[in-house]
């Protein structure tokens, strides 16, 4: 591994491990693993004199901007002439060599140098004025901060953003309609946000394909040394092949099959001659340099026959619709299904059941309908949900129609309350992720808790889906036989009562000697008056068990857990009516929550924040000026560290 692979590596690592202590409470190495590791990226970076964005050893500030200011490239940047014809391509290269690379597909972007640090980063905008950035760019997931050239430097290159984190973005927005529609979109977005801590949660990265001037530097009139160059400063450089026009067919052949691997948005190749000087020479059209030619995809159609809508809610309530047709072989796999997306495109296309329509995939990755030869336009858009058969609407937004389920209480519409069930804390069943549940949802086999633990009616449907198998199918039914034995705490906290976490469920059962009855009939009164429940978790629970469905659903999932209690040894509880707070590094446990373990095994409580309530901060900087320690002196709670609880409390 070369040395700045391991930068990128060690500052990865490093980034990791941070937003794992800071953000989420929790340690994935030690501190002294995480010393050695920042000396060594330390020591790489003096020697290199490249720092790379996300680098811990600098700190890059978030900034909000009332607006994005414009301004005017130093060189106008054209558009490129473009061609679906692999000939036409390698015409165009002939006996030259070119250099083949992918065309990104995600917003452009120019980074100028000066003395060895970013100056500015400005988008394409139109070609002649661009918006400026550079707060932006800074946060970027791969662009240097420093680089070790002195001069100036101007080069171009694709901010894109993958297709795993736009998933996952998507993945965390509820509404339907406001998802967004492919990663481009997405990246134009992140990259001109007016505050930058929205662009760096957004893992924007940058692939430079161009070198506009890098003053003084000699790349003996080579486009691939430029490219080599640039990577040795410390910039991604977009993949490329360098091939004559002979081997063009070749070499597009292999980008097509590499395609279907990639985790980043491509439509299509660039191919630009080796030789600048000759490139050069050629000049421009008023439209397109001479000196570089756009390759697209030439989509591979394939006819087929329609064979039925298939009609997919979600939590949103939107029911999207799905064409099932019989499977055809697209860039290399069987496609079967492809979505319409909306009314006004199954409208549009005119689509029946049997009609004959041609299919291809976007960018070679996304199935899609190309065209209704027949047009029969015969499919009726049903008036009722095809998971709790409620009553559908369409409703028209920004003139597209979309088909809705209004029933509030569909099953579609309780995801969430089905991923709490499931996570680990509550009934701890592996191979249920949220994509998993909202499929089993869409297709009726979960209506209740109770169904999840009959699967097995449609077993050959489930072993059928794409992502599971016969493997994948017993491994969840092992889950979810091991999932029957269960402590009451965790079905209590499964259930989704508002205000309610494992630790508060515990407190409820131990109070109502672990009899669920005892606990379903108590007044809000009654269990305000518990030590740590409260006035606002004791209407929570009075009204959810107030309500019949959940009362149904309870009494159905009980008849299929075995519930023990768990032996507690009264006399190890000596931090009963303690409630801790944990921050900083320790040393003596692995993690916070091996800390928070022990803690709540001896019947005290840990919480997030100090209040007055907080009866000790743990923090081994006890003198510290961190916030929690200013808030726990002014409040009077005492501040011990790790040596100073073990000694009073763990002996």
């Amino acid at each position: 591994m070369n040395k700045m692979e391991r930068m990128k590596e060690l500052t990865e690592r490093l980034r990791e491990a941070s937003k794992a202590y800071y953000q989420e409470d929790r340690e994935i190495m030690s501190n002294l693993e995480y010393d050695r590791l920042y000396d060594e990226l330390e020591a790489l970076e003096k020697e290199t004199k490249v720092v790379l964005t996300g680098s811990p050893t600098v700190t890059v500030g978030y900034e909000a901007v009332d607006e994005l200011p414009k301004e005017k490239h130093e060189t106008p940047m054209l558009s490129l002439d473009k061609t679906k014809d692999v000939e036409e391509l390698s015409a165009f290269a002939g006996e030259h060599e070119v250099l083949l690379s992918w065309k990104l597909d995600g917003l452009t972007v120019v980074l100028t140098y000066r003395e060895g640090k970013l100056l500015k980063a400005v988008t394409r905008g139109n070609g002649e004025i661009g918006e400026v950035i550079t707060n932006n760019a800074k946060v970027f997931r791969n662009i240097p901060l420093v680089i070790p050239y002195q001069g100036e430097v101007i080069l171009r290159g694709e901010a894109v953003i993958r297709y795993s984190d736009f998933e996952k973005i998507n993945a965390e927005i509820a509404d339907e309609a406001a998802k967004y529609k492919n990663p481009r979109n997405l990246c134009s977005g992140s990259v001109r946000q007016l505050n930058n801590e929205i662009t760096a949660k957004r893992n924007v990265y940058f692939y430079a394909f161009a070198l506009v001037r890098a003053d003084g530097v000699d790349f003996e009139n080579s486009r691939e040394k430029q490219f080599l160059w640039l990577k040795e400063q410390g910039f991604d450089v977009v993949e490329y092949k360098k091939v004559t026009g002979e081997g063009i067919a070749k070499a597009v052949e292999e980008f097509s099959e590499a395609i279907v691997q990639n985790d980043f948005p491509s439509d299509g190749l660039v191919s630009i001659y080796e030789d600048i000087a000759y490139g050069q020479s050629l000049g421009r059209t008023s439209k397109f340099p001479r000196d570089s030619y756009a390759f697209k995809w030439q989509d591979e159609l394939r006819e087929t026959k329609l064979l039925e809508i298939e009609w997919s809610p979600s939590r949103t309530g939107l029911i999207n619709p799905v064409a099932i047709f019989e499977p055809v072989e697209l860039e290399g796999t069987t496609v079967s299904r492809a979505s319409v997306h909306n009314i006004s495109i199954l409208k549009g296309l005119k689509l029946g059941i049997g009609d004959t329509i041609t299919v291809y995939k976007a960018n070679m990755i996304i199935p899609q309908i190309a065209e209704n030869l027949t047009g029969s336009g015969t499919v009726v858009v049903p008036d009722t949900c095809p998971v709790c058969q409620g009553p559908t609407k369409i409703q028209k937004l920004n003139d597209v129609e979309s088909l809705y389920c209004i029933n509030p209480n569909c099953q579609a519409k309780k995801l969430k309350a089905f991923v709490l069930f499931v996570s680990r804390d509550a009934m701890n069943i592996d191979g249920l992720s949220e994509m998993t549940l909202e499929k089993f949802i869409a297709c009726g086999y979960v209506k209740e808790y109770a169904d999840l633990f009959h699967l097995e009616r449609y077993r050959e449907e489930i072993v059928k889906m794409e992502g599971f198998g016969e493997r994948s199918y017993q491994k969840l039914t092992d889950s979810l036989e091991k999932a029957r034995h269960t402590t009451l705490p965790r079905v209590v906290y499964s259930l989704g009562i508002p205000n309610i976490g494992l630790a508060n469920a515990k407190v409820l059962c131990k109070e109502y000697e672990y009899d669920l009855e005892k606990l379903r009939s108590a007044s809000a009164e009654e269990l305000s008056e518990i030590p740590g429940v409260g006035g606002v978790i004791g209407a929570s629970v009075e009204a959810y068990f107030a309500d019949e469905e959940h009362n149904r659903w309870v009494d159905d999932l009980l008849k299929e857990l075995d519930l023990y209690v768990e032996v507690v040894d009264e006399s190890q509880l000596t931090l009963d009516g303690k409630i801790f707070v944990i921050t900083g590094s320790l040393t003596k446990f692995a993690n916070r929550n091996e800390l928070k373990n022990l803690i709540e095994s001896k019947g005290g409580k840990v919480t997030g924040s100090v209040t007055s309530k907080t009866s000790f901060l743990i923090n081994n900087d006890t003198m510290s000026a961190s916030s929690k320690n200013k808030k726990a002196k002014e409040l009077g709670v005492k501040i011990i560290s790790e040596e100073d609880f073990i000694e009073q409390f763990n002996k």
